[in-house]
């Protein structure tokens, strides 16, 4: 994506008060995960890896991730 302004020659269409506070609501979130993103990275930067005796496996990672998917999911008949 550009930081740039768009030039005058084409057209933006404006969204309603709605979508836009959808927008900005999706926005605030996404830097915010970010930022959780960075302050683990710039963690193990200073600090290094963690133990693998304090670490979670992925494959338990997955399978609570996929339950909770599931539990969101509404049953069909």
């Amino acid at each position: 994506m550009s930081e740039q302004p768009a030039t005058t020659d084409t057209a933006r269409q404006q969204l309603d008060a709605a979508a836009a506070d959808a927008v900005r609501a999706y926005a605030a979130k996404t830097r915010e995960n970010a930022d959780q993103l960075a302050a683990v990275l710039e963690d193990i930067a200073t600090n290094g890896l963690p133990a693998v005796e304090d670490c979670t496996p992925w494959e338990e990672l997955r399978e609570t991730h996929l339950a909770r998917l599931a539990r969101q999911r509404p049953a069909v008949a």
